[in-house]
């Protein structure tokens, strides 16, 4: 590498503090400037994969500044206590140019009240022979799903601040595979999010016993929409629009003002009860005769129990009245909810109640309305669930529950038209909405953009 020498021309010299300033723009290749320029910034865009490298290099091929070497970047976490000065002087910079950048920074966010956590990456270079501060070159940091700000050296060594904003797209994403594990955990590795999957897992409840019917290798699929940045990163996730499970598909469709799912003809598929009011619990114990396991005599078990940890939410069943919230002998802490029909359904040994629950509340199919736990007579964390019709105990397994509404005319109509849309969707590349998309070889998770 060639010394400083005063006698080259100043072009000559090639500072690589110019350079770091490259590396910096390379940094914010893909996005958006919305403060910090007069002129508009030519808009390239590269992959996630590329923007990512480009990332993860820029500072590293940076030449280095005379008697430094060459520049590379420092992942920083604000700790617990730290303040952001001293977040940025962990990078190894001297506290002047550390309480600098951080001046620059105040204009844009708030650099007092930092929590722990926030993530940065700063551009230093080192001192030849490792005596001495290390010199700040740039500092990159993202302060939200589709914004970053950097702050990089002018040629004369000011500081310069940029507000990045990435473009961002609505998309409908198809996430398809075969289970392997629990719902949840299978379609999380086809790209779902927690929203989607806890939205698929709520509207199957009524129709598939979770810890019975789900075997390896069936196929699922969910479609949803999504918004995602330049970059490949999802910014927000939208409704559900389309779930298959065991080859039962549900399409949603907006009815009275909220989104409701049917099925392939056009019938509401909301149960009047769901079947499983706990989310991937298993059941320990069914409707009739058993012996108590506290009691240790054999007496009618009015009910099924589902095995769940302490502090599982327990979902309301159906929409209707709470009935009853209160202490009840060995049922521990007891809710009954009112449904229509003179339909009344049961949760014993609750741990606590969801806030807002109480006698006279109105609730809806699916709300948390309490906590499995192990009040009363009870060996460990389950939920007792009962149904009862006409103020006798049924069985909650098998009870014949009243059907859901089927669309006709203009309803029914519209439906098909956004049925066919998402079968479109699905049947992209020629594969069929039902099975192709699941393919043998593992999840599959694709995107088309909204118009």
């Amino acid at each position: 590498m060639q010394e400083f020498d005063p006698r080259r021309p100043t072009l000559r010299l090639a500072p690589s503090v110019l350079v770091a300033v490259a590396g910096l723009v390379v940094v914010a290749v893909g996005w958006k400037l919305v403060a910090g320029d007069a002129k508009p910034p030519v808009k390239p865009t590269p992959d996630a994969a590329s923007l990512a490298a480009l990332q993860h290099t820029a500072f590293a091929r940076a030449e280095a500044q005379p008697g430094f070497d060459r520049p590379h970047s420092v992942p920083v976490k604000v700790q617990p206590g730290e303040t952001l000065e001293g977040a940025v002087r962990r990078a190894g910079v001297a506290p002047d140019d550390a309480r600098r950048v951080v001046t620059t920074l105040a204009s844009a966010i708030d650099t007092v009240n930092i929590k722990a956590g926030l993530a940065f990456e700063a551009a230093v270079a080192r001192p030849r022979g490792q005596r001495g501060p290390a010199r700040l070159i740039g500092l990159s940091m993202r302060t939200g799903p589709a914004t970053a700000i950097t702050v990089s050296r002018t040629f004369d060594g000011a500081l310069r601040l940029r507000e990045l904003e990435e473009k961002v797209s609505d998309q409908t994403a198809v996430a398809c595979g075969d289970m392997q594990g629990s719902l949840y955990e299978s379609a999380a590795r086809a790209g779902a999010s927690p929203a989607v999957i806890r939205a698929a897992s709520q509207l199957f409840a009524h129709k598939i016993d979770f810890s019975r019917d789900i075997q390896a290798g069936d196929p699922f699929c969910l479609v949803f929409d999504r918004k995602v940045s330049e970059s490949g990163r999802t910014v927000e996730v939208g409704e559900l629009q389309y779930a298959e499970v065991k080859g039962q598909r549900f399409y949603a469709f907006t009815r009275d003002g909220k989104p409701q799912f049917f099925d392939e003809m056009g019938k509401n598929i909301k149960g009047f009860l769901l079947r499983t009011p706990v989310d991937g619990a298993r059941i320990t114990s069914v409707f009739g005769l058993r012996k108590h396991p506290v009691l240790g005599y054999t007496r009618a078990h009015q009910g099924v129990d589902f095995g769940a940890g302490t502090g599982t939410p327990i979902l309301a069943a159906g929409d209707g009245v709470v009935l009853e919230a209160k202490r009840w002998a060995g049922y521990g802490n007891w809710l009954r909810i009112r449904h229509q029909g003179q339909w009344d359904t049961g949760y014993g040994h609750i741990s606590r109640y969801a806030p807002g629950i109480h006698a006279g509340s109105r609730v809806r199919q699916g709300q948390v309305v309490a906590y499995v736990g192990s009040t009363g007579l009870a060996t460990g964390p389950h939920l007792h669930y009962e149904v009862w019709l006409n103020g006798k105990r049924v069985n909650p397994i098998g009870a014949k529950v009243p059907q859901g509404t089927i669309l006709a005319g203009r309803e029914l109509a519209a439906f098909k038209a956004q049925k066919a849309h998402v079968d479109a969707l699905l049947a992209a590349d020629g594969e069929t909405p039902s099975r192709a998309l699941a393919s043998a070889g593992g999840p599959n998770l694709r995107t088309a953009s909204l118009r």
